[in-house]
């Protein structure tokens, strides 16, 4: 037997193929199956066009065996097989594609659906390999022929034997710890299940149970039969109108491990300059570690049932990174290892598709089950702000509709097109107001102010609405507006200039105070506290909440708003401020700074110098 090399531009490409292109080891059955398939595609279409072909379809398929006391994993098919000439030009030559030659000289190619197109993913053999022998009958020949190679050294090709037409891959499996589990049945069974599992062809296997011998309570037998492992159509490609909610629900379970029923699904087949199948899942709530850096999005991407991704992050949004799925498509463009895909424009025109069916379906949830979409939005509505606010705003007008906040009318989400349908005659504004809760909001004293007004208050409740509220910053002409800001006009002309004039007469006493609390921007008297004796209102783009947000991350930005303290005109502190301004300007400074440090716990803000408020609070009270 004689041994022939590979040439130097092979030799150089297997070395590639083997530490290089293919960055894991396991696609190597992968690769080996969709070649498999691929034979049995050949014949299946020789058949239709030649009559003197008589081939039963149902019979075609893909037999692996394992040999574990000869560490040999076998891979067998009954398809179209090779001649000792294709051998030699197919596995002789890398990157040599015969699958690719046999589309493109047929007539009906456009049919066609061939997997293997680089010629290169056999060669993944040898990254889990140490001999690889392929033994093949061409249909119609009398003769079997072996190729057999260990490696980049070379090959041989020599007469064999083989009962029927078709090939068998025999791989001699390297030593190693790293290796062994290729010689495990379930190993085998789950990488068939992972990257093989809608090969439109039968892939069986030997398998195993144990179960109680008939008529015994405690002894067991063993019993060996050929099963198909792989589920051969993909849900996704079935008809929807045969399709059972539970089918979709245990196909969900299965697929990502979640137990509990998604709230929606969505079930495409386009067709037309670009085809793909897609079957995605909203999920009812948030997996354990979506809001985690370990996290990582993207859908299961599919390539004519072959597995190429395990997640795509191309095929999503940011803002909907939530979603599971699949996605399948002859169409797409894959590099020569198959593991990731070429960016183009066929994957840019999937994606954009899937969002919009995506985003139509919420539209749909919002407006028909309501119930649902509170569900979603308690689960993701904070990354659906999150899209807001990203990349500039550049999906803003899309995501507008979808986000919601607590209202003060009754506590319950709203959207804002529900605020402004409700908006009294000639208002201009949409209040918000932020806080870490609804029940802390509602104690914000500018929130009893704006209410006491008859106006609706939504409620800001995740660090990031202020954000995405500031970057919509109107809606349908109405300007969304912070009730802390200090520019909030709820009065007549008269009490404007009524407050004008005292804070003018007042101007004097506010400097002094300020000189105790320089932190603040400002101190003046207002009217629209009712109850309560101080708030902080703010001046500029940063408020309170914006700045508790932002210094949240761990960075040395200490960003700060420009506050305002303001003082309620009508509260009893007033009379004893000015009396002290009078008789006590030390006393007054000391009441300026409770009253500043009253403001920034009513906020949620931390006190710098605790210890000197609890003892000023004290000798106030000792007196």
């Amino acid at each position: 037997m004689k041994k022939k090399e590979f040439k130097a531009e092979s030799k150089k490409l297997m070395d590639l193929m083997i530490n290089s292109i293919y960055t894991n080891k396991e696609i190597f059955l992968r690769e080996i199956i969709s070649n498999a398939s691929d034979a049995l595609d050949k014949l299946h279409y020789e058949s239709l066009t030649n009559k003197k072909l008589k081939i039963d379809p149902k019979k075609l398929e893909i037999l692996v065996k394992v040999d574990k006391d000869n560490k040999k994993l076998i891979i067998s098919d009954n398809g179209i097989g090779m001649s000792k000439d294709e051998l030699e030009n197919n596995l002789g030559t890398i990157a040599k594609s015969g699958s690719l030659d046999f589309k493109e000289n047929n007539e009906h190619k456009k049919d066609i659906d061939i997997i293997g197109q680089f010629g290169v993913g056999f060669y993944s053999a040898f990254m889990v390999a140490s001999k690889v022998e392929v033994i093949s009958k061409s249909y119609g020949s009398d003769d079997a022929y072996s190729w057999v190679s260990e490696g980049i050294d070379g090959y041989s090709i020599e007469k064999s034997s083989r009962d029927d037409y078709g090939t068998d891959i025999i791989l001699t499996i390297k030593d190693g710890e790293d290796y062994e589990k290729y010689l495990e049945d379930y190993e085998i069974q789950s990488l068939i299940k992972k990257y093989s599992n809608y090969i439109t062809y039968p892939i069986k296997m030997d398998v195993t149970h144990s179960h109680l011998k008939e008529g015994s309570k405690d002894e067991y037998e063993t019993v060996t039969h050929e099963e198909v492992i792989n589920d051969l159509i993909p849900l996704w490609k079935r008809n929807k109108k045969d399709i059972k909610d539970e089918e979709y629900n245990t196909f969900y379970s299965d697929k990502f491990f979640d137990y509990e029923t998604p709230i929606s699904r969505i079930h495409t087949s386009a067709e037309g300059t670009i085809e793909y199948n897609s079957l995605l899942f909203i999920p009812s709530h948030a997996s354990y570690d979506y809001y985690t850096k370990e996290y990582e999005k993207g859908l299961q991407l599919y390539s004519n049932g072959v597995l190429i991704m395990e997640k795509c992050p191309d095929l999503i949004p940011d803002y909907l990174s939530f979603i599971k799925g699949v996605v399948d498509s002859p169409d797409l463009p894959l590099n020569i290892s198959r593991e990731t895909i070429q960016q183009n424009r066929i994957l840019a025109t999937i994606a954009k598709s899937i969002e919009n069916k995506i985003l139509k379906e919420l539209e749909d949830l919002r407006d028909n089950k309501r119930e649902d979409y509170i569900k979603f939005f308690t689960a993701f509505g904070m990354q659906i702000k999150f899209g807001v606010y990203a990349d500039y705003g550049m999906n803003k007008d899309k995501l507008k509709d979808l986000i919601m906040f607590y209202s003060s009318n009754d506590k319950k989400l709203i959207t804002l097109k529900e605020y402004s349908d409700r908006v009294k005659k000639d208002q201009k504004v949409i209040y918000y107001a932020c806080g870490e809760s609804v029940d802390k909001v509602d104690l914000i004293p500018q929130v009893d102010a704006v209410k006491n007004k008859g106006y609706e208050v939504l409620y800001c409740t995740d660090y990031v609405d202020e954000f995405a509220i500031k970057m919509l910053n109107k809606y349908n002409d109405l300007e969304l507006k912070n009730v802390c800001d200090q520019d909030i006009d709820l009065d007549s002309e008269e009490e404007k200039e009524e407050l004008k004039k005292k804070n003018d007469d007042s101007k004097k006493m506010f400097d002094l105070m300020k000189e105790a609390i320089p932190e603040v921007k400002e101190i003046r008297f207002t009217n629209k506290l009712k109850n309560h004796p101080v708030c902080l209102s703010t001046i500029g783009p940063v408020s309170v909440e914006m700045e508790k947000a932002m210094n949240a991350i761990p960075n040395d930005q200490n960003i700060k708003a420009e506050k305002i303290l303001e003082i309620n005109e009508n509260h009893g502190i007033v009379k004893k401020l000015e009396s002290l301004y009078k008789k006590d300007k030390d006393a007054l400074k000391n009441y300026a700074k409770v009253l500043y440090a009253q403001s920034l716990l009513i906020e949620g803000l931390s006190i710098e110098n605790p210890t000197e408020i609890s003892n000023l609070i004290a000798d106030i009270m000792a007196k």
